[in-house]
């Protein structure tokens, strides 16, 4: 038998990784402006600020953040995190479990309650890293519609009727991709919902903090009555994405599961990271944080905005409150995904719209991140992006 005769597990079949991390492949060369990732500015991430706590830390309780630990979580690190999470979020959930970040917490919750074959309602679009996730527990993808404002509730409660779903997947606040904030009056119905037809929500809440205009909502799960409604949080966007720090709260039942998940994935998400943050909570540095990167964040996002009012006739895109995303929809005719290895010969990057879709198409879509690019860097990646699509509308 020949290595290349090896039979992969099903799960894998169809799976053919993140677009994101091939773009990523594509456009390594000097020189290119990427609005392909989600990643926080170079400017955003503290590392002056966590140097010394990263000392501080080892210093006051090395022997223990070396050591092995529990994988309910480092103990300081969940009595801050809970304080955090009553005073951000208002609730109080039954349980908190600390993960390596909050896409652990959907691989854990797909591990702790999808059986082959289970439906799964999405957003359409959604985050395709999370699709890929529940693809690969093999679970059934039924999007539900959106429109301006986000999910349709009426589509959503007959999806719900019609294909008994085991769980709702939503990202309410500055949605990726499309940077959409759910509605206060759709919120409370959707907790609803998911106690009536007996669905988990999983609300993927990551871009919450990073607010440039508008007011606060209340999160889906302060609503919930019943422990349907899961939480997924993360320190990756306000802190920094490479301590992998996120955490999921909830029923304590669905966390307990989770737990156990955990065990035979990572053991425990690393102590190190999680007594850093702590430290950060604790120093009362976080909130001060987020309010100066907000301000940079603001004026790339309004630099793209106000570049994308001049693109062809026809185009439509997101206004966002906050976040890292622009969805941009132009006009029937152009595709976006072949354009791309065009763009990229003109050094810019982006996300084809198609990939976020769970049943594709919508090839006239892509999203945008501005959080990466400096403000003339903006400038420049948008003029070359006007000038290809204004070029494929004229042949």
């Amino acid at each position: 038998m020949h290595i290349q005769d090896l039979t992969f597990a099903r799960r894998f079949d169809g799976i053919s990784g993140s677009a994101i991390r091939e773009i990523f492949k594509m456009i390594a060369k000097p020189g290119m402006i990427s609005f392909a990732g989600g990643n926080p500015s170079p400017a955003a991430l503290p590392n002056d600020e966590l140097a010394p706590i990263a000392r501080s830390v080892l210093e006051n309780d090395g022997k223990r953040i070396l050591q092995y630990g529990a994988t309910e979580g480092y103990p300081p690190f969940l009595e801050s995190l809970r304080a955090y999470i009553q005073s951000s979020l208002g609730v109080s959930p039954e349980a908190i479990l600390p993960v390596t970040g909050s896409t652990q917490a959907m691989d854990l919750l797909c591990k702790a309650l999808i059986d082959p074959g289970d439906t799964i309602l999405v957003e359409d679009p959604s985050f395709l890293g999370n699709l890929q996730c529940m693809r690969l527990y093999q679970a059934n993808l039924v999007p539900v519609k959106s429109d301006a404002q986000g999910l349709d509730l009426e589509d959503l409660e007959e999806k719900m009727k019609r294909f008994h779903p085991k769980m709702l997947y939503v990202i309410p606040t500055f949605q990726n991709p499309t940077g959409k904030t759910l509605p206060l009056e759709r919120r409370k119905p959707i907790a609803e919902l998911a106690e009536k037809y007996g669905v988990v929500v999983a609300e993927d809440d990551p871009y919450r903090d990073l607010r440039y205009d508008g007011t606060a909502l209340p999160t889906i799960q302060s609503m919930d009555t019943s422990g349907f409604v899961v939480y997924l949080g993360s320190f990756s966007k306000v802190i920094s994405p490479g301590m992998r720090v996120g955490y999921i709260a909830g029923n304590s039942g669905i966390i307990r599961k989770c737990t156990l998940g955990k065990q035979s994935s990572d053991l425990h998400t690393a102590n190190l990271t999680q007594a850093i943050v702590d430290a950060y909570l604790r120093n009362d540095q976080l909130i001060p944080h987020i309010r100066t990167i907000c301000l940079g964040y603001a004026e790339q996002m309004h630099a793209m905005l106000d570049d994308l009012r001049s693109f062809p006739e026809g185009t439509r895109f997101t206004v966002p409150e906050g976040g890292l995303f622009i969805w941009v929809e132009l006009p029937e005719g152009i595709d976006t995904k072949p354009l791309l290895e065009k763009a990229v010969e003109r050094h810019v990057a982006y996300v084809p719209g198609t990939h976020f879709y769970a049943l594709g198409g919508h090839e006239n879509t892509l999203r945008l991140n501005f959080s990466n690019a400096s403000i003339p860097q903006i400038h420049e990646g948008m003029d070359v992006l006007r000038s290809l699509f204004q070029e494929t509308l004229a042949l």
